[in-house]
């Protein structure tokens, strides 16, 4: 589901307008963006924490050259999905050869 698909969804199970789910949608990310940016969790009880983490520098082999390469340190956000999510993902699917299937 891409992001225009989320907002029908969303404005036909919130009763919204296009227009405002859009707007919903659009400052739930703001808010949760501009948390992780300030270095906060965002934690949604049941669906899972959003927030950061710090990746030690690092030498890797560049796989065109063979070469080393140092990697900076960084901070990277994450997502940790909650009991609930868990549950209800694996409840639905399942894996097969080919990957993720609905059961």
């Amino acid at each position: 589901m891409n992001k225009g698909e989320f907002i029908d969804r969303l404005s036909d199970t919130a009763n919204l307008t296009k227009k405002e789910a859009r707007h919903l949608l659009d400052s739930v990310l703001d808010l949760i963006s501009d948390s992780l940016q300030h270095g906060e969790d965002v934690k949604l009880v049941g669906f899972g924490k959003f927030g950061v983490r710090a990746r030690k520098a690092s030498s890797r082999i560049n796989p065109q050259t063979k070469k080393p390469i140092q990697v900076d340190a960084k901070v990277v956000p994450l997502f940790k999905p909650g009991k609930e999510l868990k549950r209800l993902v694996e409840k639905n699917l399942k894996v097969t050869e080919k990957g993720v299937a609905r059961k």
